[in-house]
């Protein structure tokens, strides 16, 4: 698995995440939980999304990165 997220991508979902899993948090609505899509993805540093269209926002290569 190759990352696909850069760093500027990775703390803005890093961010979002937090601040959806807060919003969930004070406003007691379990909707809050969406929050760790984008939290895992920017950990991670790899979005199943981005694969099938070989999006990366790493400056590297392009490509598939769900291949091996």
């Amino acid at each position: 698995m190759k990352t696909n997220v850069g760093n500027t991508d990775r703390a803005l979902r890093i961010a979002a995440g937090i601040a959806i899993l807060a919003w969930g948090y004070f406003a007691q609505s379990w909707l809050g939980l969406i929050g760790i899509v984008p939290l895992l993805t920017g950990v991670l540093r790899w979005c199943p999304a981005y694969c099938p269209f070989g999006i990366s926002t790493t400056g590297g290569s392009s490509g598939s990165c769900c291949s091996k």
